[in-house]
């Protein structure tokens, strides 16, 4: 399935309804007193984030989303029901914005998180509200208060732990297929990959983690070149990028070095905070240098890139390195985890004040 993050809908909620005017009419009881009753709410607009989900497709065909009114009051004091509600699914990490201001409204970042996106309108009040000593008959009522109503930008953020960076034909594909169960298209031409892919990679009994492969970068992909400005965004959740750089190009013309710094000065343009996260250089095809120059080819790239961070040398089509890769990834992946869900200290003097 072609992989959609991007999608406008309107939604609306339900008006409510209208009040009541009644009275009450028995045989051999005048004035009976007002008995109109009040209208109902107007049905909300939910959504729920749905971990079986993995596209916002759905919603580029199916923009209007509208939630029932509420019924009228009645007369006998009998009060109008309320709208049924809406339930919108949407995967775990839609951004819901509002297209007119850009404002970001809610993010669904938990599995089976619902939210509350569109409020019901109240139900107008019947005669029966207006009722008192000194106005015995009211003929008042109010309409029922309109539903809230917004045009909204979904938009969706694969929630990965890894990210993978690198120029089209580095590898990066090739790297997920070896690591994990992810199946994407591989060929020998560039831009094979079209939409993100996520490979979940088990290392042992309940260890694992998400790697993400979006399509490859290319110089001036910040003002738009290429594919993967547009899937850039489904690397700012995650908590590492692995840079993968092909170091035995086809063509003896094409530079390793300047195509990576390439990568890098894109990443910047792009967003700064993107830049500062944790990178790591994986050196990628080194089953097509001699054995012999390996060493040599590797300490003249690191020099050259000026690259103090780790470095990682593998094979992902003969998977060679990319054992002790995933075992580091994995570290690396579970200290942040416990780095983020460490309780945050309270000072002692502030201590009876803090929230259970």
């Amino acid at each position: 399935m072609k992989f959609v993050d991007e999608a406008f809908i309107d939604i609306a909620a339900g008006d409510g309804g209208n009040g009541c005017v009644s009275f009450r009419h028995e045989k051999y009881k005048e004035f009976g007193g007002p008995n109109g009753g009040d209208g109902g709410r107007g049905g909300h607009v939910f959504a729920v984030a749905d971990p079986n989900l993995n596209t916002l497709v759905d919603y580029r065909y199916s923009r209007r989303h509208e939630a029932k009114r509420g019924e009228h009051g009645m007369g006998s004091d009998m009060f109008g029901a309320a709208g049924t509600d809406i339930t919108l699914k949407m995967p775990v990490g839609t951004i819901i914005t509002d297209a007119e201001t850009g404002e970001v409204l809610y993010e669904l970042l938990t599995p089976g998180e619902v939210i509350t996106i569109a409020k019901g309108g109240d139900g107008g009040f019947g005669n029966m509200r207006f009722k008192s000593a000194i106005n015995r008959a009211p003929r008042q009522k109010t309409p029922g208060w309109p539903g809230e109503k917004k045009n909204l930008k979904l938009e969706l953020k694969v929630l990965a732990d890894v990210g993978l960076l690198g120029m089209p034909n580095a590898g990066k594909s090739t790297f997920i297929t070896a690591v994990s169960n992810a199946r994407p298209k591989i060929a020998d031409y560039p831009f094979t990959t079209l939409h993100p892919n996520l490979g979940v990679v088990r290392v042992g009994p309940e260890q694992s983690f998400v790697v993400a492969d979006i399509p490859g970068l290319i110089e001036g992909a910040s003002e738009g070149a290429g594919l993967g400005h547009q899937f850039l965004r489904h690397l700012q959740r995650t908590r590492l990028l692995l840079h993968i750089v092909d170091l035995a190009p086809f063509d003896d013309a094409v530079d390793p070095v300047a195509q990576a710094k390439a990568i890098v000065n894109e990443l910047k343009k792009y967003d700064q905070q993107l830049y500062n996260k944790p990178r790591w250089l994986v050196l990628n095809k080194l089953d097509m240098v001699p054995a012999d120059d390996r060493e040599a080819r590797v300490k003249d790239f690191v020099k050259r890139f000026k690259w103090k961070g780790p470095v990682f040398e593998i094979s992902a089509l003969t998977r060679e390195g990319c054992e002790p890769l995933i075992h580091a990834i994995f570290r690396h992946v579970q200290s942040e985890q416990r780095t983020e869900n460490e309780p945050v200290e309270v000072d002692p003097r502030f201590a009876g004040d803090a929230p259970a």
